[in-house]
C-alpha cells in the first residue's frame, strides 16, 4: 500500500521545521509519509535535510504560484496540506500590505489544490488570534472577526477564501507560538528565549501589563496538526473545522516574563511593567485576544501544557541542543 503524501508550505520556519520532524518522527525512524516542503528563495538548510532523509523539496513562489506544477509532476496530489507560510510581523504587514496580502491570503495554493480532479486533500492552515478585535477575554470561534490590523485583515481574508472554495480544511487560529529552538535555527527572535536573554542579564527590562495572549507550546501545536491528519487519513470523513489554538493560560507579557524568572530564579524586581501605550510599535495591536479553547479539547481531545510547563520544557530542552 502506497504511502499517503503530506506537503508543508513554508517548511523552513519555525512551525515548518518542528512539523516536518515530528511527521518524519511519527512512525519510528521510518517515516509513515511521502513527505515534501516548500522553501521561498534559499536552498533548504543542511541540517534540516539530514533530519528527514527522503523528503523532496521545492521551490515555491506563493505570490506568483510558481513551483506547484513542480510538486504536481514530481510528487503528485498530496493528502493533506499544512500551510506555514506567511508575513507574520504585524508592522511588516502595515508597511507593505500588498505583499502582506499576497503571501497571507494564499489564492495560488487554493487555486492548485481545485486543480486536482479528485477533491480529496485536507488543507491544514495556520491563521491567528489577531483576526479578534481584542475587547473582551476568551473569545469563541463563533465570535465575529473584527481585526485592528493588516496582519488580523489579510488573516481574515484567508480564512473567507479558505471556507468558500475548500472541501475540506482546518483552520488554526494560533496565539504566541513558543518552543525549543529548530534543528537549523530560525533567524527570528524566539519568545522565552528572547526573555531569558533579557533578563539573565540583570538590569530592568520593561514587559507590557495589560495586552493579553494564550501562548501555545510548539509541540502542542505539532500535535493538533498530526491528530487533524491521521483523523483525515484513517477515516476519510469530511473536515471543515475552524479551530481556536492556543494554549490553557490567558497572559500578559508581564506574566510570560515572571514564569521564565521563576523557572530560572532570576531577581523578579528587575521586571519593569509598563503600558503597551508607551510604545509606537508602529501598528495597533489587540489589548486583549485570549481564546477559549473548549472546542479543540473537545474535538480532537488534546489538552495543551501549561505555560510554566512549557517554559520549562523550552528552557530544558535548550540546555541539552
Amino acid at each position: 500500500m502506497s504511502k499517503k503524501k503530506v506537503v508543508v508550505v513554508g517548511g523552513t520556519g519555525y512551525l515548518g521545521q518542528h512539523l516536518l520532524q515530528d511527521y518524519y518522527a511519527n512512525g519510528n525512524g521510518k517515516c509513515p509519509y511521502d513527505l515534501a516542503f516548500t522553501h521561498h528563495s534559499n536552498l533548504p538548510p543542511q541540517p534540516l535535510l539530514d533530519a528527514i532523509p527522503g523528503s523532496l523539496h521545492f521551490q515555491l513562489d506563493l505570490k506568483s504560484g510558481n513551483g506547484f506544477e513542480a510538486i504536481s509532476n514530481a510528487f503528485g496530489q498530496p493528502d493533506v496540506v499544512v500551510n506555514c507560510a506567511a508575513i507574520s510581523v504585524p508592522r511588516a504587514c502595515e508597511i507593505d500590505p500588498v505583499a502582506a496580502h499576497a503571501i497571507n491570503v494564499p489564492s495560488s495554493l487554493v487555486q492548485w489544490l481545485q486543480s486536482f480532479k479528485e477533491k480529496n486533500t485536507l488543507l491544514v492552515h495556520l491563521s491567528t488570534d489577531q483576526v479578534y478585535e481584542g475587547e473582551k477575554s476568551f473569545y469563541k470561534e463563533n465570535d465575529i472577526a473584527v481585526p485592528v490590523n493588516v496582519y488580523g485583515k489579510t488573516k481574515v481574508a484567508a480564512e473567507q477564501l479558505i471556507s468558500d472554495r475548500c472541501s475540506n480544511y482546518a483552520i488554526l487560529r494560533s496565539s504566541i507560538i513558543y518552543g525549543p529552538q529548530t534543528v537549523s535555527p530560525v533567524p527570528k527572535s524566539l519568545p522565552i528565549q528572547w526573555i531569558d536573554g533579557a533578563l539573565a542579564k540583570g538590569e530592568k527590562v520593561e514587559f507590557f501589563h495589560d495586552e493579553f495572549r494564550c501562548p501555545v507550546y510548539v509541540k502542542d501545536l505539532v500535535n493538533i496538526i498530526l491528530a487533524l491528519t491521521n483523523q483525515w487519513i484513517s477515516e476519510g470523513k469530511q473536515i471543515q473545522l475552524l479551530l481556536n489554538t492556543g494554549g490553557p493560560d490567558r497572559l500578559s507579557r508581564v506574566q510570560m516574563a515572571e514564569a521564565v524568572a521563576q523557572f530560572r530564579g532570576y531577581d523578579m524586581s528587575i521586571i519593569k511593567s509598563v503600558s503597551a501605550s508607551s510604545v509606537d510599535r508602529g501598528v495597533k495591536s489587540p489589548p486583549d485576544i485570549s481564546m477559549d479553547i473548549t472546542r479543540l479539547v473537545q474535538t480532537l481531545r488534546i489538552n495543551p501544557v501549561s505555560f510554566k510547563d512549557g517554559v520549562g520544557l523550552t528552557l530544558t530542552t535548550e540546555a541539552k541542543q
